[in-house]
């Protein structure tokens, strides 16, 4: 934490974290497609080499197939903001099997970031190479280590934008996107012109007698006669070797915290966009690759499968070289992201993870300057690096272990939804479609179809990809042999509150726009009690978040012992009781997708915090909720006597008071204009009528009645008859009181 001022003059903690921004779906979509989108550039080459030319229709199978998984992790996150594997699963089923869960996710997320890595750069050697030949440039660069090469210096550039929070990234996978959709929809336009031209057959059906296996595609099947004569199984096979084209989905559920209001709506927005984009791209390249390049010629290309297509269209070769330039650059922007959002989801398992306290609370402790999770990034970081390095940029190697991973999590994650249908009924704000009911039971039959395939094409893996298979089991064994000892270590040094957030803190003397970094005009909420955070709940539905920033304040009242000549300490200002209530803050304003400004002030009293506060941050709203100790009026009162105790200029401000059943009070605090009744103006224009008659030829208004029937009082109470105008007044008052309606004549 940074200090920026004597300990002794604290007054005012501002917490922040780099969880208080949010994207729109737009950008959600883009860190999605960044990983989905990306295998398009590598599945459909590893597919056909393992399981022949058929491969096209089991990428589109797949394809089609993870838009029901989309559902499922749609469901988890209407129960659970962050609804990862980890929690949905330990929800269901226990924190054993969650570890083992994250454990095998962690494969996959490692895996992502260097398969994508090294086929970045075998497109972009691969062109290179092309150029050295075609200007008779005597360099030949090797493909393996240079990608090995290129991957790393992708993987190092992505980590410092994420070290730099999710806004900097997400924003350049936007821009990766706009890129890349060009790239499709003219290879698009270009392969269906070329098809047109000289014709083209489809890929043959994927039927038993069309499965060409390779050696390594059936693992310890390669002796057995079933991948030969039992259809299921051989589909089982096709399908099992082109599951690589189907990550990311986990990343989408990591990544619906930041997702902005309404949040579930613009999930299922971005999930859509996915969906379509990812079934265009990955089936399309897969599908024109087999009917466009010949097949002598499709082997060279395996390793850039796009840059073949770029090749083989119809058109001028220098055209053609043009494009084919274009589909890396596009390659290497793309399959980077794709780097990226590896680093997104696995930085956000794991922050699930240590919130739960299988890792230490140092783990999740935020950079200094930045906000975010840096430690975890390392971590993440430094693993991929070691993959690529072992790897030795070898594409096949790492695609063929790729899969292990991403299976077992999507399938713990079905069944674990399936098991929370029953576990936690009630209602959902989504369900996966096809269910039906039978009386008061339900049989959810779409989910459960969804969760028996998931496992199916996990066991087939088990037996036919041996490599994915070892060194997933080995490397899931090690990580959850690393979260037992971690979560016993932290058990025994006796760490508690691992549920909490952990917010950046900068202390001040006091608070202003600036210090929070919000606008004049914000919407003011004190907070106190973390059970009772309903008027935060109602302003965040209601707030538009383009006019209005929301400053969420906890005034930290100093005791008569500590309001001496020193201050509060900066541990005593915001303490775990800080920590507890903005944790409870935060996880509405993620729920609800709207960003909130945390601060902490010290005061001698509650309302004088709260008013200074909102002088001091030019606020004009202050929402409150209700006391337990006083009513409304009372409560209004206590916070108007503060109002007068503000040094001059005093601020208009209006106050709002919600009660627990969503019901409210407005209240203006400063000199305003009266809310007059229809009574009340009745009585003031009457007596005009009266002076403006008996004054005539003198002009009177309206306002001049008003004006001199309070000098009248004022004179009255001046000459000693005080006691007499409080008596009348309280007279008038118990008389409306019993009766509202009665005119004040």
């Amino acid at each position: 934490m940074e200090i920026r001022t004597r300990p002794n003059a604290v007054k005012v903690a501002v917490a922040t974290t780099a969880m208080l921004m949010f994207i729109s779906f737009w950008r959600a979509a883009a860190i999605v497609l960044n990983d989905l989108g990306s295998s398009a550039f590598y599945a459909g080459a590893i597919a056909e080499q393992a399981i022949g030319k058929a491969a096209p229709w089991f990428i589109l199978a797949v394809m089609l197939f993870s838009y029901a998984v989309f559902s499922v992790y749609v469901e988890s996150c209407s129960m659970f903001v962050r609804g990862g594997v980890y929690r949905v699963v330990k929800e269901a089923m226990g924190s054993t099997l969650a570890k083992f869960s994250v454990s095998a996710l962690m494969f996959d997320y490692i895996l992502t970031g260097p398969i994508s890595g090294v086929s970045a750069g075998q497109y972009l050697v691969g062109f290179l190479n092309d150029l050295f030949r075609l200007t008779h440039i005597n360099i030949a660069l090797p493909i393996n280590s240079t990608s090995a090469f290129v991957a790393v210096l992708v993987t190092l550039y992505f980590w410092w934008e994420n070290v730099k929070g999710i806004p900097e990234s997400s924003e350049k996978a936007l821009r990766i996107m706009y890129v890349t959709t060009a790239m499709v929809i003219i290879m698009i336009v270009w392969c269906c012109y070329t098809i047109a031209v000289h014709g083209a057959h489809l890929p043959p059906l994927p039927s038993l007698r069309n499965l060409q296996y390779s050696p390594e595609a059936l693992g310890w099947l390669r002796h057995s006669r079933l991948p030969y004569t039992v259809g299921l199984i051989g589909i089982l096979i096709g399908l099992g070797h082109s599951v690589l084209a189907m990550s990311g989905q986990e990343t989408m559920a990591q990544v619906y915290r930041e997702i902005e209001h309404p949040k579930l709506r613009n999930l299922e927005k971005a999930g859509f966009i996915v969906f379509i984009y990812s079934l265009l791209f990955t089936a399309g390249v897969s599908f024109f690759a087999l009917m466009i390049i010949p097949d002598d010629v499709r082997p060279q290309f395996f390793g850039n499968l796009i840059s073949g297509l770029a090749m083989n269209v119809v058109g001028p070769y220098r055209l053609k070289l043009v494009f084919q330039a274009f589909v890396v650059i596009v390659g290497v922007l793309m399959l980077a992201g794709a780097v990226n959002t590896a680093i997104v989801g696995s930085n956000g398992v794991l922050n699930r993870v240590s919130e739960d306290g299988i890792l230490p609370d140092w783990f999740r402790q935020p950079h200094a300057k930045f906000g975010t999770s840096y430690r975890l990034l390392n971590l993440v970081v430094g693993l991929q690096l070691l993959t690529i390095v072992l790897s030795r940029g070898d594409i096949f190697v790492l695609g063929e272990a790729y899969a292990f991973g991403v299976m077992w999590s999507f399938s713990m994650k079905a069944l674990s939804v399936l098991v929370l249908r029953y576990k936690q009924p009630g209602k959902r704000e989504f369900r996966v479609p096809l269910n039906l009911k039978i009386g008061d039971l339900e049989i959810p039959l779409g989910l459960s179809l969804i969760t028996i395939a998931l496992f199916s094409l996990c066991i087939i893996n088990m037996f036919t990809k041996q490599v994915a298979t070892l060194s997933g089991i080995a490397f899931t064994i090690v990580f959850f042999a690393i979260f037992e000892i971690s979560e016993k270590y932290t058990r025994k040094q006796g760490a508690t509150h691992s549920e909490l957030d952990q917010f950046n803190l900068e202390f001040g003397e006091e608070v202003t726009p600036q210090s929070l970094d919000c606008r004049p005009g914000n919407i003011l909420i004190p907070v106190s009690n973390y059970h009772s955070l309903y008027h935060l709940d109602e302003i965040l539905n209601r707030v538009n978040r383009d006019r209005k920033d929301v400053v969420v304040l906890h005034v930290r009242v100093l005791q008569r012992a500590g309001s001496g000549e020193h201050d509060l300490e900066p541990d005593q200002l915001f303490s775990t009781n800080e920590q507890f209530l903005f944790t409870r803050v935060l996880a509405l304003s993620e729920k609800r997708g709207e960003p909130v400004h945390l601060t902490v002030v010290s005061a001698n009293s509650v309302w004088d915090g709260i008013l200074r506060a909102a002088q001091s941050l030019q606020s004009a709203r202050i929402v409150l909720g209700r006391s337990e100790k006083f009513s409304c009026s009372e409560e209004a009162r206590e916070i108007g006597l503060a109002w007068e105790r503000l040094p001059e200029p005093r601020p208009q401000f209006d106050l709002e008071i919600f009660m627990p059943g969503g019901q409210r009070e407005y209240f203006i605090l400063g000199p305003h204009s009266p809310h007059l009744t229809p009574n009340e103006v009745k009585l003031i224009h009457e007596m005009w009528l009266r002076f403006s008659d008996r004054l005539a030829p003198k002009e009177i208004h309206h306002h001049d009645v008003v004006h001199f029937a309070l000098n009248e009082v004022v004179k009255e109470m001046t000459e000693g008859k005080e006691d007499e105008v409080l008596a009348r007044l309280r007279q008038h008052i118990e008389k409306k009181k019993n009766d509202p309606s009665q005119p004040s004549l």
